[in-house]
């Protein structure tokens, strides 16, 4: 439970700074198709006998980075892009799982999420990656702020657009791997998109919205857990579906949709009726 706590922790503030670049910039459906390619990557570990993670978080970069690049080449639209490589890497993940004769793979924990499975090495891989993703976040945290918010201007003032872009891309890669054994391949992309979506609605700029957005993360993965715990729950799933009711709530109190003063009014006018 303590490396549960531990790693829910970490993969809330992850996958919630990520989050945000995800959802301004429209990448919902990369984040799903990168989620869903890690899954060649953990049949691959399986096949050649080395570790599903190590193998899954190589897979996703490189599929990440080839989505870019052929997106990026104006061949294809990025959509069409995500479609190719999210259906061609879970066909290669099938194949290889075919492979493997007579070796039962388990891959329930990779699916779906496993959190109180996680060993001192998953925690030390979800370590390793917060330190590879958090500080490159940090450094470039104006630069990928412009280009987010407008890649045209960027391009004009001399920013590597191109690069910065393939660097959120193998971001996002790392982000979905580590948080795998939290939630699962399955719903990795949800727990990034879900909680900066929260905060979006409440957020009036940038460094609001990624603060808000941790909390959510957090609030949702270890609040999750906790209830997955007492009521003896999948711990991936109770954490996605808390996650999803707190955006409903934010949606539903949020300022710039005001909901909850149209409700007001609407009953307003029938009691005065």
């Amino acid at each position: 439970m303590q490396r549960a706590l531990a790693a829910s922790f970490l993969i809330g503030v992850l996958c919630s700074i990520i989050g945000v670049y995800v959802v301004l910039k429209g990448m919902s459906f990369i984040g799903a198709g990168i989620a869903h390619a890690s899954f060649g990557g953990v049949a691959l570990g399986y096949l050649m006998k080395i570790n599903p993670l190590l193998s899954a978080i190589v897979f996703s970069v490189a599929t990440a980075l080839c989505i870019g690049k052929v997106s990026r080449r104006g061949a294809i639209k990025e959509d069409t892009a995500v479609g190719i490589f999210f259906s061609a890497t879970m066909a290669f993940g099938v194949l290889c799982i075919g492979l493997l004769k007579g070796y039962n793979v388990d891959l329930m924990g990779y699916l779906f999420g496993s959190i109180l499975a996680v060993s001192n090495e998953d925690l030390i891989l979800i370590i390793a990656v917060s330190a590879i993703v958090l500080p490159i976040i940090a450094l470039f945290f104006k630069e990928l702020e412009f280009v987010t918010f407008d890649p045209e201007v960027a391009q004009i003032m001399g920013l590597p657009v191109r690069r910065l872009y393939y660097c959120l891309l193998a971001l996002i890669a790392l982000t979905v791997v580590a948080s795998m054994k939290l939630v699962g391949i399955v719903l990795a992309s949800a727990l990034i998109i879900t909680p900066a979506a929260s905060a979006y609605q409440f957020a009036e700029d940038f460094k609001k919205m990624m603060v808000l957005s941790v909390i959510f993360g957090i609030a949702s993965c270890a609040g999750g857990l906790i209830l997955s715990y007492y009521l003896n729950t999948a711990s991936g799933a109770t954490i996605v579906t808390l996650s999803t009711v707190m955006f409903f709530i934010s949606a539903l109190i949020s300022p710039k949709k005001n909901y909850m003063a149209a409700v007001g009014r609407f009953f307003g006018g029938l009691v005065k009726k």
